[in-house]
């Protein structure tokens, strides 16, 4: 047990006639590979597909700030939404407590909670800022048709 984050990218695609070739390829291999084409009955049927592009455990600080910036301070185990600008925002506090810890407290404070682990300073909650910010870095050169979301379960 205990305090388990995602952060997914997820990518639309759609059939309709309005929808760019590249949508519209996307949309036909996601049918194909879930075999429902006997299924889209519709031509404006739309599709997704999501992939896990961050995985954080007991990484409470980091939970408290997708709660409080991104799922307006309700902790309830949701999937939200995060606007790239967001994710930009989080690496660059990352990096900022990382230069100068006594910042910690101020800009990405640790939370308690059930099973959230240590709220301590510590070299974990340090090496979880630094995977963050190294991550976010890399999902920040993804096309902008992709979307990211968290969610936790604890």
């Amino acid at each position: 047990m205990g305090l388990d984050q995602y952060l997914y990218a997820k990518r639309y695609a759609s059939n309709s006639e309005w929808t760019s070739d590249e949508k519209k390829r996307l949309f036909a291999s996601i049918v194909e590979i879930a075999n429902a084409s006997e299924f889209v009955v519709s031509d404006f049927a739309t599709a997704s597909i999501g992939i896990n592009v961050a995985y954080w455990r007991k990484q409470n600080a980091i939970h408290n700030w997708f709660v409080q910036n991104c799922q307006n301070g309700e902790d309830e185990c949701q999937e939200s939404y995060v606007e790239r600008q967001k994710l930009a925002e989080l690496r660059g506090l990352c990096r900022a407590v990382i230069a100068r810890p006594s910042l910690a407290e101020e800009y990405l404070p640790t939370a308690s909670g059930f099973f959230f682990g240590s709220t301590d300073y510590d070299s974990w909650y340090f090496d979880g800022l630094a995977y963050t910010a190294d991550t976010i870095d890399k999902l920040l050169t993804m096309p902008d048709d992709w979307h990211f979301y968290y969610q936790s379960s604890w």
